[in-house]
């Protein structure tokens, strides 16, 4: 019976587990519990510095390194506490298509607006004009001369 009871509470408590939104934060993101690890490897140092033997208060006051840690500590804990408040950072989604719309859109734009570039796009793609003089490689017949009265 109690083997029973005991189950039933394993389960609601997995149950539980499942649906806390912030345990499913804290085992899906790895930056999260890396903070929470630093802050408590940092409490643990500043406590042990701490109990070392010294009044607390005067360690408190005194003790630069003490500081340090427990500054580092807290600082871990407030972006940890954080994350857990706004969520998972979303990555913004890179558009290829949209870049390259933004850029065949400006391409044309600047070619119907710049003479010159349009001269310089069309030279590139075709060649060069070549301006040259018509010299015609026939002459003309002599005009017949009229007879004269």
């Amino acid at each position: 019976m109690a083997a029973r009871r005991r189950a039933a509470k394993a389960s609601k408590a997995a149950q539980a587990a499942r649906e806390n939104p912030y345990l499913q934060r804290l085992a899906q993101d790895a930056e999260l519990r890396e903070n929470i690890r630093d802050a408590f490897t940092q409490t643990r140092k500043a406590y042990s510095r701490l109990a070392n033997g010294k009044a607390p208060a005067k360690a408190l006051m005194e003790d630069r390194k003490l500081q340090r840690e427990l500054r580092h500590a807290a600082e871990s804990l407030r972006v940890a506490g954080t994350a857990l408040k706004e969520g998972p950072k979303r990555r913004r989604k890179r558009h290829p298509g949209r870049t390259l719309l933004l850029l065949v859109v400006g391409a044309g734009l600047a070619l119907a607006l710049s003479e010159g570039l349009r001269k310089k796009v069309l030279d590139a793609l075709f060649g060069a004009e070549e301006e040259f003089d018509y010299t015609s490689t026939t002459t003309p017949s002599p005009a017949p001369e009229t007879a004269a009265a």
